[in-house]
């Protein structure tokens, strides 16, 4: 989707204020500080990253057996390394 010239953007909306679409159209991968990076030895592959992410930034792709990281919506909360029992995700400053 493309934000015209006449509609607003996530950063123009006030503090406490409604969005008026769905938070899968706007790229907010630019809010994080901190940027997930996975360990593939460490990582077990339970998929726990996945069904924690609150913005469903994390995909598995059963083609490759693998997830991936969606870094235009990820917004670097650390769920997914707080939660990762294999302790595979690092949060590294970006």
């Amino acid at each position: 989707m493309r934000v015209t010239a006449k509609e607003k953007s996530w950063k123009e909306i006030s503090p406490a204020g409604v969005c008026w679409k769905a938070s899968t159209q706007f790229l907010t991968g630019d809010w994080k500080t901190y940027k997930p990076v996975r360990d593939l030895e460490k990582c077990t592959r339970c998929l726990l990253c996945v069904l924690f992410c609150p913005d469903g930034a994390i995909h598995w792709k059963p083609e490759k057996g693998d997830i991936e990281f969606d870094y235009n919506f990820c917004k670097g909360c650390g769920i997914c390394a707080n939660e990762c029992p294999a302790k595979a995700i690092e949060m590294k400053l970006e």
